[in-house]
């Protein structure tokens, strides 16, 4: 197995089978939370200087079987591709930008009667799920090992990270939870739907501008940063 492979299985699997399991809770117990927290990510931006350096290896090595394609993606699929990608880095921008009761450090905002604001009112997981959408659409337009390899673990990854959260936020605080998760959704848009919540763009409007900023600087330094055009079914 290939450096890239080992860096993805462990990127992955320190915040699946630590972040999102009872080891936590042991870590926590024995480190405190403050130290936890700047443990992990020292961890976890070590690994992914490690997932980028074997990225960029694995991508120049002509013969290594990760870059090789499992299937060709039919050119319809562009379209609906860079609509999920282009909603997945304006909701993650927008995540980002909007502390809320699921964003580190602010866990006790979930007592306020505003809590569910913003981009918050789509999903209480902005970023996490901006970050599945911009995963999800580069993988149905990437066919080779690694592309599925490195996005569908990553969007698998984040998925499971938003329950993660909720288990945990439930746990923490019960009566303030069930407050805002009835007036909130995991799945983005669904509260909205379902007459739970509003769309209030006046909320939001400067993050979303901002995450289109940022749609368009990636569209711009695409090919200098990652080697294809933006709008290239190739990774």
């Amino acid at each position: 197995m290939s450096s890239f492979a080992y860096a993805l299985s462990a990127f992955v699997l320190i915040h699946v089978g630590i972040s999102a399991t009872g080891l936590r809770r042991a870590l926590v117990a024995r480190m405190g939370e403050g130290a936890y927290r700047i443990a992990f990510s020292i961890v976890s931006l070590g690994i992914l200087v490690w997932l980028i350096s074997a990225y960029g290896a694995m991508r120049g090595d002509p013969f290594d079987p990760l870059g090789w394609p499992l299937w060709a993606p039919p050119e319809w699929l562009r379209v609906p591709a860079m609509g999920l990608i282009f909603l997945g880095v304006v909701l993650a921008v927008a995540g980002v930008l909007t502390p809320g009761p699921t964003y580190a450090g602010f866990e006790s905002s979930v007592a306020k009667v505003d809590a569910a604001h913003g981009v918050l009112r789509i999903t209480r997981h902005p970023f996490l799920w901006g970050v599945a959408l911009w995963a999800a659409g580069h993988a149905l337009v990437n066919g080779e090992r690694f592309a599925l390899m490195l996005f569908g673990g990553l969007g698998l990854m984040v998925v499971l990270g938003t329950r993660s959260i909720d288990r945990k936020a439930r746990a923490r605080n019960p009566e303030a939870w069930a407050g805002f998760e009835e007036v909130t959704s995991n799945l983005p848009f669904a509260a909205i739907t379902q007459g739970r919540n509003r769309f209030a763009f006046g909320e939001m409007w400067w993050r979303i501008l901002l995450g289109v900023a940022v749609c368009g600087l990636i569209a711009f330094y695409h090919e200098a940063a990652i080697g294809v055009p933006a709008l290239s079914t190739s990774p």
